[in-house]
C-alpha cells in the first residue's frame, strides 16, 4: 500500500491524529529498526520462547524486510542500526531505549543475555548526534514498557522494568508518566498488552492488566478499542500506528475490523517467525520522536 503525500503530513506539524472532520490523518514517523542477521531463540526468558523449536532465520529476515518496506511504502522513514553477533535479541528495537521530544532514555536490560544491547543503542543516539541521550540507572526495557501517547506516557512494570524506572523516565523525557501493573506472563512487556492508535486512542488487552490499572485505563481512555484474548494470543496489539494505518499481526483479524470500523487502515503482515521469540511489529521499532 502506498500513501500520497495529499494523505501523510510531518508528525511535527499536526496536533492531532484526526483532521477537524474526523477523518483521521496518517503522520510521517521515523523509526529505528536492526535486521535479525544473527537473530535465534538460544534461550527461554519469556513464554512464547522455546529453544527446542527451530527457527528459520532466513524467514525472518524475509519478514523483517517485508515489514521495514511495508514503512517505507506508507512515507516513513526507516533507519538501521547494524546488528552485533551473540545478540540474538536485537532485532526487537523498540527495547533498545524510549525517545520523546529528542530525548533518549536508554535501556538497561534484566536479563544477562540481552544486557549488552542497552549499550549498543546508546552508542547508535549518541553517533547519531542526539546529544540528550541518558544512561539508565533503574532496570527498563525501552519502548516495550514505555508507550508515549500525546503528552504523556504509559508505562509498564510486573516482569521487567522496575517501578523506579518509571520516575526516572518521567525526569529523562520531561513528560508525566502513568505507571500500569501487568499481571499475566505471557503479555510481559507493554507493548504485548496495548497499542498506541493516535495521540488520544488506544487499543489494549484488559485482562494483561490488574484491576485497578483496568480502571486507569477506562478512566483515561473511555473510547479504547478492547482486543479478545485470540487477537492478543497472536500479539496482535503489537502494532504500530501512524494515526490512520496500524501495522499489526496478519493473524488478528477481529482486531484488525475493530479498527477498521473505528476508522483506521489496518496492514497486516507476517512476522511468524520472531513472534517465536516473542515479538511482533512493534517489538521491531523504535520511534524516533524529535
Amino acid at each position: 500500500m502506498t500513501i500520497t503525500d495529499s494523505r501523510l503530513t510531518d508528525s511535527t506539524e499536526v496536533a492531532s491524529a484526526q483532521a477537524p472532520t474526523g477523518e483521521r490523518v496518517a503522520t510521517r514517523r521515523r523509526y529505528l529498526m536492526c535486521e535479525p542477521r544473527y537473530f535465534a531463540v538460544e534461550y527461554a526468558i519469556n513464554p512464547w520462547m522455546d529453544p527446542t523449536q527451530p527457527v528459520d532465520r532466513d524467514l525472518a529476515v524475509r519478514q523483517w524486510r517485508s515489514l521495514a518496506e511495508t514503512y517505507r511504502s506508507l512515507g516513513h522513514n526507516v533507519s538501521e542500526i547494524e546488528p552485533v553477533d551473540g545478540l540474538p535479541d536485537m532485532v526487537f528495537a523498540a527495547n533498545g531505549a524510549t525517545v520523546a521530544g529528542g530525548r533518549v532514555y536508554g535501556a538497561r536490560f534484566k536479563y544477562a543475555e540481552r544486557h549488552d544491547e542497552g549499550p549498543a543503542y546508546l552508542d547508535w543516539f549518541k553517533n547519531a548526534g542526539y546529544r540528550d541521550a541518558h544512561e539508565a540507572t533503574f532496570v527498563n526495557e525501552g519502548e516495550g514498557d514505555f508507550l508515549v501517547v500525546g503528552d504523556m506516557v504509559l508505562a509498564g512494570t510486573g516482569f521487567r522494568t522496575e517501578p523506579a524506572a518509571h520516575a526516572e523516565a518521567a525526569e529523562v523525557l520531561g513528560l508525566p508518566v502513568v505507571t500500569l501493573d501487568l499481571i499475566d506472563p505471557s503479555y510481559y512487556h507493554l507493548d504485548t498488552a496495548l497499542c498506541v492508535l493516535d495521540s488520544q486512542t488506544v487499543a489494549y488487552f484488559p485482562e494483561a492488566f490488574s484491576t485497578q490499572s483496568q480502571i486507569r485505563l477506562e478512566e483515561l481512555f473511555p473510547d479504547a478499542v478492547i482486543a479478545d484474548a485470540d487477537d492478543a494470543a497472536v500479539l496482535g496489539l503489537n502494532a504500530v500506528s501512524d494515526g490512520l494505518h496500524v501495522v499489526l499481526p496478519i493473524e488478528a483479524t477481529a482486531l484488525a475490523e475493530k479498527l477498521r470500523a473505528r476508522g483506521y487502515r489496518p496492514v497486516p503482515v507476517a512476522l511468524s517467525e520472531l513472534r517465536k521469540a516473542g515479538g511482533g511489529p512493534k517489538c521491531c521499532t523504535l520511534e524516533l520522536r524529535s
